[in-house]
């Protein structure tokens, strides 16, 4: 008797700057497939079509770490945006073993696991090729990108490679044991991996882009620093086929597809793969006249009013990322606030994170403060899902990481060369002799909302400081999250820890 798989794929239609789109295939029997080249191609789709959440509430993980940080929150705004307190136990650091972001994180992590591990028991079925160890290093290697963003978010944690023999309840095992199997995996895997220019693959490139990301917190998953090597990889990336944008807002564009300095990213399009929604969760509800929206935004979250003091005024950023001031229609009209019939301006300065009229904030201040996201772009007539690509892993960051690497081996200004590149593009001054606060300073303002922050705040030492509208610092337990309630009370060997 044959067997058969059964599977749907979304297909990459040309490898180089093409999106995904879905075609369904019926049964194929399991000794005809995979005939050819582009069959084999097709076999590692699957998983990253799980990327698709993460940006959005579905997923978590980008508002997670974003609302987190110092740099952006999501304000009650009188009856909106309360949500039984979720964003503000988010920003505040209050969250519990039940939280929605605490809840959806975990499970998208797992589901992008298991997927790979689904896809790699299925590929040890077939004859063996060089094409198909191959197509498995590939697997492996998107495997250990889910299984980083796991241990970054929550440490000790089950670590399966293999659905079809998974125990039913798994134990954790120590984030330092992950970590060390995850370096090992993709560096393995690197020579099997492409070494081409492809956003949307795992090449070798982003091996070398996940691999720098491990080695930089290393000192945080595993409790030893290992800025060395973190350095060896960012230097393979810099010497890759990528290009610094000539334009502080070039890689946000809607068609970011080309952008040179996107190394990895998510492929959403606005009918076909949907699930970036930021402009619909920060934009004021009249903002749909400035961009021909057919739909309303939601008038929620914004930048925190101490972060957007950061930048310069002549930084080309404060501009570029974020929306404040007057606001004006697609005819070079005012824009009237619904509720207040006055002029809708922006003002960054928010007054508070729980705004409501009892409390005796002003219409105005309710729906009219915090400055908005702006950082990619919002094309007239958006729908409710952006087409702009998210950039998982984009070139700027890994000259600031150079910098990083450089300022903590040989001391402050060693790392200048890599950050001056980033400034001059902003229109800042240049800098002389800084150090390791100056560069999370900088980091934060080039890389603000690509969900970066929070993960930068833990490997600088910064994350359990005071900050504006947080109530809880100082509790080193908050640099990761709890695993969810409902994970524990299914599997209660989660709850035990590893020794």
């Amino acid at each position: 008797m044959k067997k058969s798989i059964i599977f749907t794929l979304i297909i990459f239609i040309g490898f180089s700057c093409t999106k995904l789109d879905e075609e369904l295939y019926d049964k194929i029997p399991g000794d005809q497939y995979p005939e050819n080249e582009n069959q084999i191609a097709n076999l590692s789709v699957d998983a990253y079509a799980k990327l698709k959440p993460l940006v959005d509430d579905e997923g978590w993980w980008f508002l997670a770490q974003e609302v987190s940080s110092d740099e952006f929150c999501g304000p009650t705004r009188d009856a909106d945006w309360d949500d039984g307190g979720k964003w503000r136990n988010v920003h505040r650091h209050e969250w519990t073993n039940d939280d929605e972001s605490v809840n959806r994180m975990w499970d998208r992590f797992w589901q992008g696991i298991t997927t790979c591990n689904q896809i790699l028991d299925m590929m040890r079925e077939l004859p063996s090729s060089d094409q198909i160890n191959a197509k498995m290093d590939e697997v492996e290697v998107m495997r250990s990108f889910y299984y980083y963003l796991l241990i970054d978010n929550y440490g000790d944690a089950p670590y399966l490679t293999s659905a079809a023999n998974a125990p039913e309840l798994p134990y954790k095992i120590k984030r330092e044991v992950i970590y060390d199997s995850l370096v090992a995996t993709v560096e393995s895997a690197l020579p099997s991996l492409k070494p081409i220019d492809n956003k949307y693959l795992a090449t070798r490139y982003m091996g070398f882009a996940l691999l720098a990301k491990l080695y930089i917190n290393a000192e945080v998953y595993k409790g030893e620093a290992n800025w060395q090597k973190a350095g060896d990889y960012c230097d393979s990336i810099i010497a890759g086929p990528y290009n610094l944008s000539t334009s502080v807002t070039g890689t946000f564009v809607t068609a970011n597809e080309n952008e040179p300095e996107i190394i990895f990213s998510i492929p959403y399009d606005e009918n076909n793969f949907e699930g970036f929604r930021l402009h619909m969760r920060t934009l004021h509800y009249q903002h749909n006249l400035k961009y021909d929206m057919p739909v309303g935004p939601w008038n929620g979250l914004c930048v925190v009013p101490t972060f957007f003091e950061t930048y310069e005024e002549n930084d080309l950023r404060r501009e570029g990322y974020h929306i404040f001031g007057l606001q004006y229609d697609t005819q070079g009209n005012v824009i009237i606030d619904g509720e207040t019939q006055t002029p809708l301006d922006i003002d960054p300065l928010l007054p508070a994170l729980h705004m409501t009229a009892l409390a005796g904030f002003t219409p105005s201040q309710i729906r009219m403060t915090g400055a908005r996201v702006g950082k990619y772009e919002i094309k007239l007539g958006a729908k409710e899902n952006l087409s702009n690509d998210f950039p998982l892993f984009r070139l700027t960051d890994f000259y600031l990481m150079k910098a990083e690497v450089e300022i903590r081996l040989n001391g402050d200004g060693s790392g200048d060369e890599w950050i001056n590149l980033i400034r001059e593009r902003a229109n800042v001054d240049l800098w002389t002799g800084k150090g390791l606060d100056d560069l999370l300073a900088e980091r934060g303002r080039e890389l603000y909302c690509e969900g970066h922050r929070r993960q930068d705040l833990i490997r600088y030492g910064k994350f359990t400081n005071e900050w504006w509208e947080k109530t809880v610092t100082g509790d080193a337990s908050v640099e990761t999250f709890p695993i969810p309630k409902w994970a524990t009370d299914a599997n209660p060997n989660l709850l035990i820890d590893p020794e």
